[in-house]
């Protein structure tokens, strides 16, 4: 493998990791990782569309349904 080619993978790699981590920061996680998750561990249930998955992870950050009192605005 060329050092140039070895550079690139690497700068890949780590701009997957900054941009997931600033998500996880902002309460959206990983589509991928999730569907894979459900495909894997809950064979019997599809897993959500990337709207749906999008709205529960806005919805669980911003405390749309608790009962336990926090609300953001």
């Amino acid at each position: 493998m060329e050092p140039q080619q070895s550079l690139r993978r690497r700068l890949q790699t780590l701009s997957k990791c900054v941009c997931d981590g600033a998500r996880l920061m902002v309460g959206q996680g990983d589509y991928a990782a999730y569907a894979a998750h459900i495909r894997q561990t809950h064979p019997d249930q599809a897993p959500m569309s990337e709207l749906e998955f999008f709205r529960n992870r806005e919805n669980a950050r911003f405390g749309v349904g608790n009962t336990s009192g926090f609300r953001c605005c």
